[in-house]
């Protein structure tokens, strides 16, 4: 497994892909600080977020539906959420997935509570909140926690089409080299925004 950036990469020997977001709670919502010219993710500010203001803006959404001309397949995006642990980050975490899912024809949303649903979270794996799973033909193991704002919010993007396609978009020289590896490897980056 690799974590970058947020991101985990599970590759024993190819079999799954997993992406792994992992931030404090206290940290979240601060955007990140981004030079003059570039483009700027969807950032969050728990307390600021309103159900009737959408999330995205409309270039966010024009700079998606782009992106999304490349998803093959479905894709079904899992939310994990409880309202009585983190309400607000939950319910944030929801509207983005929602904004998101509703740029495509080919992504789904289902919500999940871990305490109601106890025995689909740990059959994914998921014992935090909130938290998104990403499943494309089948589950490679895609998972962030807490709210993918900021440059996390282009690693969710890239992980709904890597879901889509099943093909993670490596060098053939990279896939060869984890070819070699004899066991599973487990790195973890852990990222907050600044």
């Amino acid at each position: 497994r690799l974590i970058t950036n947020g991101f985990m990469v599970t590759l024993p020997r190819l079999g799954s892909v997993r992406a792994t977001t992992l931030r404090p709670t206290a940290a979240h919502g601060k955007p990140a600080r981004m030079r003059r010219g570039r483009r700027r993710a969807p950032t969050i500010s728990a307390g600021e977020y309103n159900d009737a203001m959408s999330i995205m803006t409309e270039r966010d959404r024009a700079a998606v539906r782009t992106e999304f001309e490349k998803l093959t397949g479905p894709v079904k995006l899992v939310v994990f959420s409880q309202e009585l642990l983190a309400g607000d980050l939950c319910r944030q975490n929801e509207a983005l997935v929602r904004e998101v899912a509703e740029l495509s024809d080919k992504l789904t949303v289902e919500v999940l509570n871990p305490a109601i649903d106890r025995e689909r979270a740990g059959a994914y794996g998921v014992d935090q909140v909130p938290a998104i799973v990403v499943e494309g033909a089948r589950d490679y193991g895609i998972r962030f926690y807490g709210i993918p704002s900021g440059y996390e919010f282009g690693n969710l993007i890239d992980s709904i089409v890597v879901a889509s396609t099943g093909q993670p978009a490596l060098a053939e020289e990279t896939l060869a080299t984890l070819r070699t590896l004899a066991a599973d490897v487990d790195i973890k980056v852990f990222s907050t925004p600044t």
